[in-house]
């Protein structure tokens, strides 16, 4: 039996446990608390309007482009360390999409299809091994499409052999680049990928058939730089679910993952200051260096060293750990379409990136990720912290604070509503949710 085939076989069979849906709702909570906000227009984002003026359809590769995009535009959505990307924003909205073709699916059936894309999302990041993002692919929008199309082809019941169509076909409009970090496509990557699978998973279930065979081994060898491992994407499946063990991560601040440790490294340095009784002030103006160690190769995306932008400053180590220092928050408000803040961009120009080179690098094992901040002040003294990734995302993040802050402009009960739909736990949840979170996609601005 061929790769494709196997895995085929286990998206259509296997049985996701409890355990594993109720981690599925909790990434649901998440998705819905960064996609709303741009699907309903509460954050302004002008690259919506464009895609607008562009996709004006109502069909459902539209409404899943649409919503994809919307769930990654803020740079909020999960992550998956063994994926190296963003699982949800692909696959979610490539199922919400598909949902008037299954108008009658559970909440439960509805988990499962999404549990089973986060596993092929992680299986596929082992398989494809550490050169597909280190080369230049961006794993979101590769590796997503596939993810999206095994999760629509379980949404809709497909068979064996209409799976390994889906997947055959998926993978040959699988594409995305790291080099569109910082703009508009970045996240428009998610909505390609969702767009994708659920144009593959509608071509085979209207008869088109193409190669089902070694089209996934093709991919991995295509995309794998020599250190892929086809045989990760289906041995020990389920063993634990992926959405379970390593999990999806939730994010905390609004800005690149590879970002974060950095942050809370900047966090600690800033509060140990203040705890000393000395102000804020005489800190940033005695600043002569900062300097942020981590593995080789662990700012690969993170990659914007001087923003000009909100956007482009998610990407930045140094706008980032300046923002920290100076205002002890990391914002939607600090990373958003306009231009970059002034006394923040000053700050940044004095942190230098000074790779650990006695560290493993980072391709090896990102779990393993650190950032050491070291702030040199005039007087000679300097001031250190490191903090791993593990670290960081030990910390947990609270999904009703999340949502409150994504959604800042609602009531209590509108908090509470959006929560209770989230548990699926009512026939009429799924709908509910479907038609708010692709209600632009009706629209032709």
């Amino acid at each position: 039996m061929s790769l494709t085939q196997r895995l085929a076989e286990l998206i259509v069979s296997s049985a996701p446990s409890p355990q594993a849906r109720e981690q599925a709702r909790g990434g649901l909570l998440d998705f819905v608390s960064v996609a709303l906000p741009i699907v309903q227009g509460d954050i302004a984002d002008t690259p919506l309007t464009q895609l607008r003026a562009v996709y004006r359809s109502q069909d459902a590769q539209t409404r899943a482009l649409l919503l994809g995009y919307a769930g990654h535009a803020l740079d909020f959505d999960d992550f998956h360390p063994d994926f190296r990307g963003h699982p949800t924003t692909v696959i979610l909205p490539a199922l919400f999409a598909l949902m008037p073709e299954k108008p009658d699916i559970s909440g439960d059936a509805f988990l499962d299809a999404y549990v089973i894309g986060v596993e092929v999302a992680g299986r596929l990041g082992l398989a494809a091994g550490p050169q597909h993002y280190k080369g230049g692919h961006h794993s979101t929008a590769t590796l997503g499409t596939l993810a999206a199309a095994a999760a629509s082809a379980r949404l809709l019941n497909a068979n064996v052999a209409q799976t390994a169509n889906i997947l055959g076909i998926a993978t040959t409009r699988a594409s995305g680049l790291r080099a569109q970090f910082g703009s508009a496509v970045k996240p428009l990557h998610a909505g390609f990928a969702a767009e994708s699978a659920v144009i593959a998973t509608r071509l085979a279930f209207a008869g088109l058939q193409g190669q089902a065979d070694k089209v996934l081994d093709a991919f991995l060898t295509s995309g794998g730089g020599g250190q892929e491992s086809p045989e990760k994407l289906v041995a020990g499946w389920g063993a634990p679910w992926r959405i379970v063990s390593p999990g999806l991560e939730f994010k905390p601040y609004p800005t690149c993952a590879g970002t974060h440790s950095a942050a809370d490294a900047a966090f600690t340095l800033r509060a140990e200051w203040l705890q000393e009784g000395r102000p804020l002030d005489t800190l940033i103006a005695n600043i002569v260096r900062i300097e942020v160690a981590f593995p080789p190769g662990g700012d690969i995306a993170a990659s914007v060293r001087v923003p000009h932008s909100g956007i482009e400053a998610r990407f930045s180590l140094e706008y980032v750990i300046a923002a920290t220092l100076l205002h002890n928050r990391l914002s939607l408000a600090d990373f958003g379409e306009g231009p970059v803040d002034d006394e923040i961009a000053a700050l940044a120009a004095k942190v230098q990136r000074c790779p650990d080179v006695s560290a493993p690098p980072d391709e090896i094992d990102p779990t393993q990720r650190f950032h050491e901040v070291t702030l040199s002040l005039k007087n000679g003294e300097k001031r250190t912290c490191r903090v791993t990734r593990q670290q960081s995302v030990a910390q947990g993040v609270n999904g009703r604070f999340k949502l409150q802050s994504c959604l800042s402009s609602a009531t209590p009960k509108e908090w509470d509503e959006i929560e209770s739909l989230c548990q699926l736990a009512t026939p009429a949840a799924l709908p509910v949710l479907a038609k708010r979170l692709t209600l632009f996609a009706s629209k032709t601005s």
